[in-house]
C-alpha cells in the first residue's frame, strides 16, 4: 500500500494525480491504462486525491488508446508503459505533440542494464530502443536520460522536447 494515509488503495494513478494537481482546476489530464484492475484502483485514487473531475482514463493498450485521444496536441506526455512497447509509445507521443511538447519516459535505466547491448531482457531492450530512437529522431531536441536515486533500481527517465 502506498499513500494509504491519503486514502489511496495502491500506487496506481500516482503520477496522474501529481499531473492533475499541477494543471489545476482549469486543466485536464488524459491517462491510459492497460490493466482493468489498475484502472479501477487509479479511478478510486483520483477520487481520494480530489482530482477525478480533471482526469480522463482510457482503458486498453496505450498504442491503441492513444488513437482515441482528441486532436489537440499535449503540452506534456509522460509514458510509463510496458517497457517493450516504449518505442511504439514514443511514436504515439510524437503524434500527440506540437513544437515545445515535453516527452518524459519513466523507468528507462533498468538498474543500469540499459547500457548492456547484449541484454536479452525485453524491458531493457525496449528502454534501450527508446533511448536510441530519441537520440536519432530529428523531431526532438535536447533528449537525455538520467538515473534517479531510488530503491527500485530501475528508476530513471528519458526527457525530450519536440521541435
Amino acid at each position: 500500500m502506498y499513500g494509504s494515509e491519503q486514502g489511496w488503495r495502491d500506487v496506481d494513478g500516482y503520477s496522474t494525480v501529481w499531473f492533475a494537481r499541477a494543471v489545476g482546476a482549469g486543466g485536464s489530464v488524459t491517462t491510459l491504462e492497460v490493466d482493468e484492475r489498475c484502472a479501477e484502483v487509479a479511478r478510486a485514487n483520483f477520487v481520494a486525491a480530489g482530482v477525478a473531475d480533471r482526469v480522463e482514463l482510457l482503458p486498453g493498450p496505450a498504442a491503441e488508446s492513444a488513437r482515441e485521444v482528441g486532436v489537440e496536441p499535449f503540452d506534456v506526455v509522460f509514458t510509463d508503459a510496458d517497457k517493450p512497447d516504449d518505442p511504439v509509445c514514443l511514436e504515439a507521443a510524437l503524434r500527440l505533440s506540437r513544437p515545445g511538447t515535453v516527452i518524459v519516459a519513466d523507468d528507462v535505466v533498468r538498474d543500469g542494464a540499459v547500457v548492456d547491448a547484449g541484454s536479452a531482457d525485453a524491458r531493457v531492450q525496449g528502454s534501450r530502443a527508446l533511448i536510441e530512437a530519441l537520440g536519432r529522431d530529428e523531431r526532438v531536441v535536447a533528449a537525455t536520460a538520467s538515473q534517479t536515486v531510488g530503491v527500485k533500481g530501475w528508476d530513471g527517465f528519458a526527457l525530450a522536447v519536440v521541435r
